[in-house]
C-alpha cells in the first residue's frame, strides 16, 4: 500500500485566505531576514579565522545592527540575540588581545 502525499486543505472563510496569503509573504520575509543573520555571523567568523582585527572589528559592528534588528522583529529572542553578539565580541576581543604565552 503506497502512502500517498497529504492533500493540503483549502481555507473556506475569506480571512482564512488573506491569513494564508499573508503568510507566504511573511515565511519569504523572515526566511531572507534568517539568511541575513547567517550570513552576518559567519562573516565574522571567518575574519576572525583569518585573524585580520580591523575587519573583525568592522563586521563585528556591521553584524550587531542585523542581529538587534532581527530579535525586535521578534525572529529570534532577544536573549539568543544577545547571547550570540557577547560571543562574537568575545572572539574578536581574544583576537585584538596580544596572544599571551
Amino acid at each position: 500500500m503506497a502512502t500517498a502525499k497529504a492533500k493540503k486543505k483549502t481555507v473556506r472563510l475569506a480571512s482564512g485566505r488573506k491569513r494564508a496569503r499573508q503568510d507566504v509573504k511573511l515565511n519569504a520575509q523572515n526566511s531572507s531576514l534568517r539568511s541575513k543573520f547567517r550570513t552576518a555571523i559567519k562573516s565574522v567568523l571567518k575574519a576572525v579565522a583569518t585573524g585580520d582585527k580591523a575587519k573583525a572589528g568592522d563586521t563585528f559592528k556591521s553584524a550587531q545592527g542585523v542581529i538587534d534588528s532581527i530579535a525586535d522583529k521578534g525572529i529570534f529572542h532577544k536573549n539568543k540575540a544577545s547571547r550570540l553578539k557577547s560571543r562574537l565580541a568575545a572572539k574578536v576581543k581574544a583576537l585584538a588581545a596580544p596572544a599571551a604565552a
